[in-house]
């Protein structure tokens, strides 16, 4: 509504001002808040956030969602509404620098958002944020083969034997890739006598065998499953165990002697979130992840959860025993990461020779 209060038509300058303050903190009154908490008796509008995220976690988070708009409406009486998005982890990052408006990043590797942090789109310490890393849960690196295991793989170096058919993505893109690189590197690093020569031979050798590199870890699930492609599926291990229980005694799950402990980062988008007014809400959504029941759904979800406790009541589904390696190994993400996934790095080097 226009007021003109020169107009002789209207009331007069005072009572015409008067009523367009009102109207305005009318308006105001109405406009949803993004701090959560609405004041009694006062209706609220629905809070929007959105989770960028990587590709396995679709079904997770589809479920956490629905458990954490719950709690938010039960304790503030405010409804939010949560929109997901998924790819490979790498190619997500770029998609949030490059203008998708996530409030919060759940992505695969620290390196990964620390990409949006040197855009200036998250504050510095982000990963010291949240507990354990800014990780809410772990995974590790495993192999998924058909039932009855033909070409009997059950360690890394047997993935470089002739014929065997390999279904992995790509690290340019996937941030899972990036860790089953590591994971095999490990390996072969921890093999005695071996050197750096050795280690890029392995590695040349285990990628030359790759029939299909897709770009993120649920597309080459599906290359493996849906399209009944190559021997075995370097994979995260929820994503393997979710297909085990979507394919009952169509496929077995291979743990190697030596994995990788996979760190899947969280952060909020502080520059976004400053904008859409969502910074408290995009705290609790990512602090809720720690509370012992969205831990418990972490792990019917097949990732592990970072409380200790609760991950030994999950004992029977996840090899608690397995060596793990960690990126600490390897210098840090930001020192991996430069050596072997940026143009002209080792993983370019092996895989273009």
């Amino acid at each position: 509504m226009y007021c003109n209060p020169m107009n002789p038509k209207h009331l007069t300058k005072t009572i015409a001002l008067g009523l367009c303050v009102c109207l305005l903190a009318g308006l105001l009154t109405g406009c949803g808040s993004s701090s959560g908490e609405a004041s009694e008796g006062e209706d609220s509008d629905v809070i929007e956030l959105l989770n960028v995220s990587y590709d396995p976690t679709r079904e997770f988070y589809a479920a956490y969602n629905e458990l954490f708009s719950a709690y938010y409406q039960d304790t503030y009486g405010v409804t939010v509404e949560i929109t997901q998005s998924h790819g490979g982890s790498g190619s997500q990052a770029r998609s949030v620098i490059e203008g998708n408006e996530a409030d919060v990043v759940t992505l695969a590797l620290a390196h990964d958002i620390t990409l949006i942090e040197q855009e200036g789109m998250i504050d510095e310490g982000w990963l010291d944020e949240f507990d354990n890393n800014s990780s809410p849960y772990t995974s590790t690196i495993v192999f998924l083969v058909r039932s009855g295991n033909e070409k009997n793989i059950q360690d890394w170096d047997d993935l470089i034997q002739e014929g065997v058919d390999i279904i992995t993505p790509d690290p340019k893109s996937s941030g899972g890739a990036c860790w089953n690189f590591l994971a095999a590197w490990y390996y072969v690093w921890q093999q005695d006598g071996s050197d750096e020569a050795q280690m890029k031979e392995f590695m040349r050798a285990l990628y030359a065998n790759v029939l299909v590199m897709d770009s993120g870890a649920r597309g080459a699930t599906t290359t493996f499953v849906e399209n009944g492609q190559g021997d075995v599926l370097i994979a995260w291990e929820n994503e393997a165990l979710q297909t085990m229980a979507d394919y009952p005694g169509e496929y077995e799950l291979i743990t190697p002697s030596v994995s990788i402990l996979a760190e899947p980062s969280v952060a909020i988008v502080d520059e976004n979130v400053a904008d859409h007014g969502t910074e408290e809400v995009a705290q609790e959504y990512l602090e809720y992840l720690y509370t012992d029941e969205a831990q418990r759904l972490i792990g019917e979800y097949y990732y592990r959860p970072t409380n200790q406790e609760i991950l030994s009541e999950f004992s029977d589904v996840f090899d608690l025993d397995v060596v793990l390696c960690t990126i600490d190994d390897f210098g840090g993400w930001d020192a991996a990461y430069e050596k072997f996934f940026q143009d002209d790095g080792i993983f370019d080097e092996i895989y273009n020779s």
